[in-house]
Parts: structure tokens; sequence; C-alpha cells
């Protein structure tokens, strides 16, 4: 679906993996986007993609480590696009091995690519897009951000705090009353190339915990984080489950993935030990947006779907509520033999008809919560009313 006006979009870790994803996503909107990462190959490959799809592309061979060089690729965007509507950060690198086997230099690189490249990124979109009063910046994010696991001490440190950066520069936008939003989605395991990119310290080839989503649910995800107003999403129940597990059984947690954490992180497969990783530079070749777990990964979320489509879930579930509340109010209402002081069925239908008519007017889009709320509270008033007057007729 191709918007009237195209999206200047940013998509930072663009050439492969979930930014790749995004890339053809945001293509598919017919949008102007900004494509950065180290890799050139990757990201002409992203390019021509984007043409296909009838979007265009500008290709921004850039270190996000680096403020100077994020600062002229955001420059160069504007420039060619115009405003920037949307910055999605996603760059990032990591390294699986014991904490004492990584070297400073290591944990400093992993930190600055995968924390500060998100740093550096929001700093560039919010100098254009706060004087403007317009903009979303997406954090692209994991469950580890809440829940670490062994083996990525750098990357699950780098994720928490994007998380406690993004509340704070979160709380200032509040402060000044900007509309300009931030959000962060926090991913499952995705079945993407950098399992094979990461350096690896392991005895054994790498591989995400399952259960493993294709990076085009990933993608369908930031796209619609950056076009609604949600302070955070979750994708896929593991997520929620990781999330919300941490925070009523940490301590065991901590124990279970102590004892499971390092074999389920690892395949059967042994590393080569000769296997170049993109820690310090970008590997030659394009590794498009999947990964080698094509035959394991899910192409589809029910839980993402209904995050989605939770106002009309809700809506549905109050309607039905209310429905079945005033059912059981008109059996009930047929089988009294006085009429005195009765609500009847005609006022019913004009009560509800009343509501949905304000709730229409009140907005241009539905308003499913004013909707919901307005059938529960008639619904209570009915049951009371009906209440009130069954008392009468026992009292008579």
């Amino acid at each position: 679906m191709k918007t009237s006006k195209p999206e200047v979009v940013v998509i930072t870790g663009a050439s492969a993996g979930i930014g790749r994803a995004t890339v053809r996503e945001f293509a598919k909107r017919g949008a102007y986007i900004g494509l950065i990462a180290r890799s050139s190959d990757g990201l002409n490959k992203a390019r021509q993609e984007v043409e296909a799809a009838g979007g265009k592309a500008l290709v921004l061979p850039t270190d996000v480590s680096d403020p100077a060089q994020v600062e002229i690729a955001a420059a160069m965007v504007e420039k060619e696009f115009g405003p920037i509507d949307i910055w999605v950060n996603n760059a990032m690198t990591s390294i699986l091995s014991p904490f004492l086997e990584i070297t400073p230099e290591e944990f400093r690189r992993v930190t600055e690519v995968t924390y500060l490249g998100y740093v550096h990124g929001t700093m560039a979109a919010l100098r254009r897009m706060k004087p403007r009063e317009r903009g979303t910046i997406v954090q692209v994010g994991s469950a580890l951000a809440y829940r670490s696991i062994p083996l990525q001490s750098a990357y699950c440190g780098a994720k928490a705090a994007i998380r406690g950066f993004t509340d704070s520069i979160r709380c200032e936008l509040h402060h000044d009353g900007s509309n300009v939003h931030i959000t962060m989605v926090q991913m499952p395991a995705v079945n993407t190339p950098q399992f094979d990119w990461i350096k690896n310290n392991m005895t054994h080839k790498s591989q995400p915990v399952p259960p493993i989503f294709q990076p085009e649910v990933a993608a369908e995800a930031i796209v619609w984080a950056a076009t609604h107003k949600r302070r955070e999403l979750y994708v896929g129940s593991s997520t929620v489950e990781a999330i919300l597990g941490n925070k009523v059984v940490p301590g065991i947690l901590d124990h279970y993935l102590g004892k499971t954490g390092y074999k389920s992180q690892q395949t059967e497969q042994p590393e080569n030990e000769n296997r170049l990783s993109n820690l310090w530079e970008p590997l030659p070749g394009d590794r498009g947006a999947h990964g080698r777990f094509d035959d394991q990964a899910q192409n589809y979320s029910a839980q993402l779907w209904a995050t989605e489509n939770q106002d009309w879930l809700v809506l549905g579930l109050g309607a039905g509520v209310a429905l079945v509340a005033l059912g059981a109010y008109l059996g009930h209402q047929s089988q009294q033999d006085s009429q005195d002081h009765r609500i009847t069925e005609s006022d019913i239908n004009q009560e509800v008809s009343r509501q949905l008519h304000q709730t229409v007017n009140r907005s241009s889009k539905l308003n499913n919560w004013n909707l919901l709320t307005g059938l529960a509270r008639f619904a209570w008033k009915t049951l009371a009313t009906e209440s009130k007057n069954h008392q009468k007729a026992t009292q008579s």
C-alpha cells in the first residue's frame, strides 16, 4: 500500500537480517529510504529491491559507532529526499562467548555499535525532528533487554542500555510537550544471517534459541510500530513469556538459563576456527535477510496479530459481554407480569443507537474504547434498574 506522500525513512543495519526485511516492507509502501550499514554489497542490493518495489533509496555506507558519519548520513538523506519521517535504529554486532574470554576491546566494540550506534542515530534524528515537531524513532530491541542470557553479556548489556536510554528520552519529550514519538520493539529469536557473522568463541556454531521467527515478522512489527503510537511493542509469545517470567521468577530463570543457555545457543555442528566475523570490518557479499534456519522459523506470530488488533479484540469482547448482559435482562424482563417502571426493548435499542451515534460523531475514526465503555455502562445501568424494579414488584 502506497501512501499519498512518500515516507522518508532511515534504517540502520539495512544491508541484512531484520534491517533488510524492514527495507523491503517500507519499500512496499513506496517509501524513500536512507540505507545505512557498513556493507556496500548488501546496501546496493537493498537499493535495487527498493527501486523494483517502486520506492527510492540512497546508499550510505556508514559505521554507526562514529557519530560524525551518522550525522553526515542524516544530512545526505534530507538533502536528497527531504525531512526524515521515520528513523529505525537496528544496526548491531555481537560476540558469543563467556565473559572472561572477551577482550576489553571486543566488549567495547559491541557496545559502541549496538548501544552507542542507537544513541548516535537517535541524536541525528531528534536534531531534525524536534524543531519540526513531528517524526518517529523506532528502536529495534529484544527480549534480552529485559531477560539476559549467558554467553551474550555484551549484547544483553547493550540492549538493556538501549531500553533505559529510550525511556529517559521519552520522558524528556513528554516534558517538552513534543509531538515526536519514540518506541521500542522487543524481538524474539529471528532467523537472520547474524549467526554466521558474529564472533564466536564457542566450539560449535551459534544458533537462535527457539522458537525462531522469520525476519519478515520482525519487519511487519517495526513498520506497524512506526505508524502507531505505542510506547513499546512485544513480538512473539516467547518475548512476552521471557519478560513476564523475569518479573515473577528472575532467580529461577538465572539457574535455569545457567543450566540450559550454553547448549541452546549452539548447534551440534563444530565451528570453523578460521571463520571471519564482522566485529571490526564488514564481510564481503550480500547476506540477504534470512539465515540458515528457514526450516525451523515461523512465518507468523499470532501474538503480534493480537497486539496489532487489540482494540478490535477488546471491542468484540466488551460488546459480547454487554450483549450477554442485555440478553439476560431481556429474558428476565419478558417473564415479569407488571410493566410498570420497566425499561422496554425499544428503550434499549434507542440507547445502544445513541451510544454508537455519539461515539462515531466524536471522532473521524471509530473510538473503540468509548464505544466499549458506553455499552458497558448502559448494560450495568440496565441491570441495576431491573434489580430495583424486581424488588419493587416483590414488595408490592
